[in-house]
């Protein structure tokens, strides 16, 4: 599963392959409230179909009306803002009087888009560096905190996974948090010594490896974009890894279990030297009670939870499963 960006960029390749113009369109700055953040894309073709997005709707309305009036543009790239009066924040509706400038970019054989295509391909994080006078595009690798920005007449934009998240485990559970998760960005890592559970994974660009789960939280070097699940319900699997993990600077760890399991896991991690500091940064039950029951339904409260700690969500703005009413979670009662 592709995120937003990536299906834009292929969609944008696709199109130039077939002949079409095309146009790239990239949220550079927004001010007050504004649906989508910066770097943001979508792709507009001769005709007025896109993809992607840049607002909840009305600026797509919008660019759509400019191309199907002006076609599309043949001259360098441009910004334009929109939202600058608050008559203008209500027809594009941007609530609250909020401002966001994009970048309007006519795309060619010489976007560079195959290339950087081929290296996000390959998983590799890369800086697209784009000329507003000229047109002209650079690209070079980029390190996981590089951040849009513009440079006088140069703008840089970030592609590829800047997170990472480590899954311990190979079951059905870790299928689907694994595909929304890679839409999401994440350069994801399956981590599962267990032959039997290994047998038919076939997800694209998500990594596979067999070696213990500790082991591999070793060799990472979490940091604090990164982000490790145990979902084995093994606890000589979980816990060695989980105790990595605690130790590391990994914005969030969380492991899937009853309440009672949990308690008796926190128990067994003070056996490590694993701190009551260290344990409290433990999600277990992970997840935020959304009632789920399905192993879909599970990723998702997972990736919820693990998406409200990226985002410094206050935690008293949140029911975790931890703190949530007794309930069935895949078949089993947490009490």
């Amino acid at each position: 599963m592709d995120s937003i960006d990536l299906e834009v960029l292929k969609t944008a390749a696709a199109w130039l392959n077939a002949g079409h113009r095309c146009e790239l369109v990239t949220v550079i700055k927004t001010w007050g409230s504004s649906p989508r953040p910066p770097g943001a894309m979508l792709a507009i073709r001769e005709g007025g179909e896109i993809v992607g997005s840049v607002s909840g709707g009305c600026i797509e309305d919008d660019l759509i009306a400019s191309v199907a009036r002006d076609g599309v543009s043949q001259t360098a790239p441009f910004l334009l803002d929109y939202g600058i009066s608050a008559d203008q924040a209500r027809r594009f509706g941007l609530p609250c009087g909020g401002t966001i400038q994009l970048a309007i970019e006519p795309l060619s054989g010489a976007s560079g888009l195959p290339e950087l295509l081929a290296r996000l391909g390959r998983g590799e994080t890369v800086e697209r560096r784009i000329d507003l006078k000229t047109g002209a595009v650079t690209l070079r690798g980029a390190s996981a905190d590089s951040t849009l920005h513009v440079d006088g007449d140069t703008l840089a934009t970030v592609h590829g996974p800047r997170w990472r998240l480590f899954i311990i485990g190979a079951g059905q559970l870790s299928r689907f948090l694994a595909q929304v998760a890679s839409a999401m960005d994440y350069r994801v890592t399956v981590c599962d010594p267990r032959e039997e559970y290994r047998m038919g994974w076939d997800l694209p660009g998500v990594e596979l490896v067999h070696c213990m789960p500790d082991d591999l939280v070793l060799e990472a070097q979490l940091d604090a974009r990164s982000a490790v699940v145990a979902l084995t319900h093994d606890p000589k699997l979980d816990d060695l890894a989980l105790m990595e993990a605690l130790k590391s600077d990994a914005f969030y760890v969380g492991a899937i279990g009853s309440r009672a399991n949990n308690a008796k896991r926190r128990e067994r991690l003070k056996l490590f030297d694993v701190t009551e500091a260290q344990l409290a940064r433990l999600h277990g039950p992970v997840g935020i009670y959304i009632g789920s029951k399905t192993p879909a339904e599970i990723a998702i409260s997972i990736l919820a939870e693990l998406t409200a700690v990226k985002n410094a969500v206050p935690a008293e703005l949140l029911v975790p499963h931890a703190t949530a009413a007794p309930m069935s979670v895949a078949g089993c009662v947490i009490p």
